[in-house]
């Protein structure tokens, strides 16, 4: 019987690694400078808690163990009632650690901050470059990317180069979404009429896999798109690929693409119109309409600029 338990318990044990040995655990091996300091700064809170979690967890079976039923040398002491080493252990390490995990938080949260800019230096020891600029649009249901630096862009697929800071602007077209590449950087929300910020950098070449990581209606699941890490040869290439097999993304191709649709495949356009961002940023891509600006002027009766 003893023998039959012991199998089963570790049948128990055994079978969630089992299950999780095919998964890729992509957060805990980035491949971008910001996304390897969210990696240790996860690890080093983890190791913290575990610190007061696994003795707790231990000293919960020692004790039922020691002081069950049928053990009757364990020392019984009703009048048993307080002890200052044990007051001090229960309160001193747990506030040692929420101090250590209170300081790591407060300088993690400055250090990873996605509107702070890198220093390239730091990054690659390379002298300073020009961050490469990338205008991020959240459709219904795909990703559109702007390269205003060089004119072109894509829908549902993204690439930068190695070593060099990536300055991600991000805004959505209706709903609120979220832009996740997860060996890259953490997520950030695309928020219609708002503009947010990323700026990261990837350090190995590779495709990795992106997404929305928030819920935006029926076609979310296919919200997915392939960002590729690439050499400077290999980027001037796609950046190539792109002009040769692009349209013009004006602002009437920008409201169709903007219609809803699912399991959008890839589309490159050579030339994008210079104001387009901006427009959709203000919500007034349509040229007969105002832009939010000028309504919210409009509505505290005064003037605004130009559209």
């Amino acid at each position: 019987m003893k023998k039959i338990l012991w199998s089963g318990l570790r049948l128990a044990v055994l079978s969630p690694l089992v299950l999780l040995s095919a998964c890729h655990a992509v957060v805990l091996e980035p491949s971008g400078e910001i996304a390897e300091h969210q990696r240790n700064l996860l690890l080093a809170s983890t190791a913290l808690m575990l610190l007061v979690v696994v003795p707790v967890i231990a000293l919960t079976i020692l004790f039922a163990w020691r002081y069950r039923a049928s053990n009757r040398r364990a020392a019984y002491r009703p009048d048993w009632d307080h002890s200052i080493y044990l007051e001090l252990l229960i309160w001193a390490v747990p506030l040692l650690i929420i101090i250590c995990l209170g300081a790591l938080t407060w300088v993690g949260t400055h250090l990873l901050d996605p509107y702070r800019p890198l220093h390239q230096e730091a990054v690659s020891g390379q002298p300073a470059a020009k961050p490469l600029v990338v205008d991020v649009v959240a459709l219904d249901w795909k990703w559109l990317f702007i390269y205003p630096q060089y004119g072109v862009a894509t829908v549902n697929d993204l690439a930068a180069p190695l070593n060099q800071p990536i300055d991600f602007h991000i805004t959505s077209s209706t709903v609120m979404n979220s832009f996740y590449v997860p060996a890259l950087a953490g997520q950030i929300y695309a928020m219609p009429g708002m503009q947010t910020r990323l700026h990261a950098v990837i350090n190995k070449p590779g495709d990795y896999a992106a997404f929305s990581a928030n819920y935006s209606g029926a076609g979310f699941s296919g919200m997915h798109f392939v960002f590729h890490g690439l050499s400077d040869a290999d980027f001037r290439r796609w950046l190539a690929e792109a002009r040769e097999q692009g349209g013009t993304l004006d602002r009437d191709t920008y409201l169709r693409l903007a219609q809803p649709s699912e399991h959008e495949p890839i589309h490159r356009y050579k030339s994008v119109a210079p104001d387009l961002f901006d427009a959709i940023l203000r919500e007034c891509v349509r040229q007969d309409e105002p832009c939010r600006s000028m309504a919210a002027a409009m509505g505290r009766g005064g003037e605004d600029t130009q559209p």
